[in-house]
């Protein structure tokens, strides 16, 4: 007769045998999978250890990582945001009366006292006085600065005034017409005028009125905005400056609403301002946001937040590349390249820490910037501990049934 406890005894040692080599196996293959594993990027240690302190030609990650604190927010906010009125002040563009420049088409109208001058036209049927006036058609100021008029030769208007022109015409006539008056105009005021272009209803060249007229009022001549105003860049150039700022901050400061001034280039552009979320957010897009700007938990609230089972709060970073006198300030000892223009930087936030929302709310999202958010190891853990469960399960399952049958496995 058999006995069959032999047999039980036996299958439960081989089968408690075999689930001991098992999870031997499994613990082996966890720890070397994890860095195999599929994943959304790199993990906050990643990021913190792969930051170097070595020149490109040496090979090294060459980043910058800082901490997003006090100290970096105050950095960057130095910076400051660009300003029409700091860069050109908010004065008149010109003075209340303009100068007559070369190329303006300038209209003269003479007068006579009496019939019978220069400028007078005959009576007609002997019972009228006629005319005691002529109209000079209107003509372009020479590359000399000058006009011509009948019996007085060339008139110096370039960088004068019409009254003062009118003067000139008349000291020019006195002794050859009957007591001469003139009247001067310009038709085509040029070198009064400004450029506008681009995302306008009419680019045009837009005399400037003696009153003056600020940048709001030249673009309402061009017939206005053609681009939404949130996507919207003002561009001034004047001389040999350029100032660009948004259009909603022009709108919602008056004093950057500045006097243009002759020969200034306005240009509107439209430019979408957008940034990308990678990682455990609610999503992971290119993300859109006004021109005037967003704050860094107003960037991280678009995305949906941080996912509650995969986000590591410590690692929320913001990638970028700054201007190298900026990356100085951040860490004097980062070594740059001469002739090196921009530092990559990587920004890290703790969101553990609750004075980080506070300065998250001071740190401003730039065009182009990445947010990225690591996922938590445990995450990691958790997503080895299923790959290989789904891989070392059936097995773990044939011993069980073993040690519960008695059966040889």
């Amino acid at each position: 007769m058999i006995d069959n406890s032999l047999f039980l005894s036996r299958g439960r040692r081989l089968s408690l045998h075999t689930t001991r080599w098992l999870g031997s196996a499994l613990l082996i293959a966890t720890l070397a999978a994890c860095s195999a594993l599929p994943a959304q990027g790199p993990s906050t240690a990643d990021m913190v250890s792969n930051a170097s302190n070595v020149s490109p030609s040496a090979g090294g990650a060459n980043y910058l990582l800082s901490n997003v604190n006090d100290r970096t927010v105050t950095i960057l906010e130095r910076r400051g945001r660009p300003s029409l009125a700091g860069n050109f002040g908010d004065y008149r563009g010109q003075s209340p009366n303009q100068v007559i420049g070369i190329g303006d088409m300038v209209a003269v109208t003479v007068w006579e006292a009496a019939s019978g001058g220069l400028f007078s036209t005959p009576a007609l049927n002997g019972m009228t006085t006629g005319s005691h006036s002529a109209v000079i058609p209107a003509q372009p100021v020479s590359r000399e600065g000058t006009i011509t008029i009948p019996y007085a030769g060339s008139v110096r208007a370039a960088g004068l005034t019409t009254q003062q022109v009118e003067k000139s015409i008349v000291e020019k006539l006195t002794g050859k017409a009957i007591e001469p008056q003139a009247l001067v105009s310009m038709a085509t005021n040029i070198s009064n005028s400004v450029t506008v272009t681009g995302e306008v209803i009419a680019g045009a060249r837009i005399p400037l009125s003696l009153r003056g007229d600020r940048i709001l009022d030249v673009i309402a001549t061009a017939g206005g905005v053609r681009a939404p105003v949130n996507e919207t860049f003002v561009s001034l150039g004047r001389n040999n400056t350029t100032v660009r700022l948004p259009m909603q901050a022009l709108l919602s400061n008056p004093q950057e609403n500045v006097y243009m001034r002759p020969g200034d280039i306005l240009t509107l552009m439209r430019e979408p301002q957008t940034y990308t979320a990678f990682g455990a957010t609610g999503r992971n897009s290119l993300m859109p946001f006004d021109a005037i700007g967003v704050s860094l938990e107003e960037a991280v609230a678009k995305t949906g937040g941080l996912l509650d089972l995969q986000s590591d709060p410590q690692g929320v970073f913001v990638l970028r590349a700054e201007p190298v006198n900026v990356a100085r300030e951040i860490d004097p000892s980062f070594k740059i390249e001469p002739g090196q223009t921009t530092v990559n930087v990587v920004y890290q936030a703790n969101m553990r820490d609750p004075s980080t929302y506070f300065w998250a709310r001071r740190f401003q999202i730039r065009n182009k910037d990445i947010i990225y958010v690591a996922t938590a190891p445990l995450t990691e853990v958790q997503k080895t501990m299923g790959i290989l469960s789904s891989v070392y399960g059936p097995a773990l399952s044939l011993g069980s049934i073993c040690a519960q049958s008695g059966a040889r496995c």
